[in-house]
């Protein structure tokens, strides 16, 4: 009787080990799956700055905004971040007016945008990290996604000018 404690001592911790390990490949496929929505969130809001911007452009600014949005819209994978980098470059150097409503649709995107930028480079440091430990790695756990990246771009919040009043 005294082998049968050590079986049911190995079973037990074969069972908690193996419990680590599924609970492990879940938390790493979620925080997978987690970075690739911010991913195609902030695709999206990026796009929707991009409209904005060009219709911005069409209505009251110069060309150079304009080609921006376009570039912005248009550019592949590889070229995004540059192309929105000075789209948001553009933007800075345009005065915006609070009280149009065009105006405000662009704020509104760019504020928008600095959300989903944050929450995808926190939850891509989140996937990284655990990505990274020992454990994932020797298991290879994460071998179906490919590694998160994250995406380089200035803080894309623009500043209006207070409306002041004289009173």
């Amino acid at each position: 009787m005294p082998g049968m404690w050590w079986v049911v001592g190995a079973v037990l911790v074969v069972g908690l080990v193996s419990a680590y390990l599924i609970w492990t490949a879940g938390r790493v496929e979620r925080l997978q799956a987690r970075a690739e929505a911010a991913a195609r969130a902030l695709d999206a809001h990026l796009l929707r700055r991009a409209a904005a911007a060009a219709v911005l452009a069409e209505q009251r600014y110069g060309l150079e905004l304009y080609a921006a949005a376009r570039i912005a819209l248009d550019a592949q994978p590889e070229e995004r971040e540059a192309a929105e980098n000075d789209l948001t470059r553009q933007l800075r150097t345009v005065e915006l007016d609070p009280a149009d409503p065009v105006c405000e649709a662009v704020v509104a995107a760019s504020r928008r945008l600095a959300l989903a930028r944050q929450v995808h480079t926190d939850l891509v440091r989140d996937a990284r990290t655990s990505r990274s430990r020992p454990l994932v790695r020797l298991f290879r756990m994460g071998r179906r996604h490919e590694w998160p990246r994250y995406f380089d771009v200035d803080d894309p919040t623009l500043a209006v000018p207070a409306d002041v009043t004289t009173g």
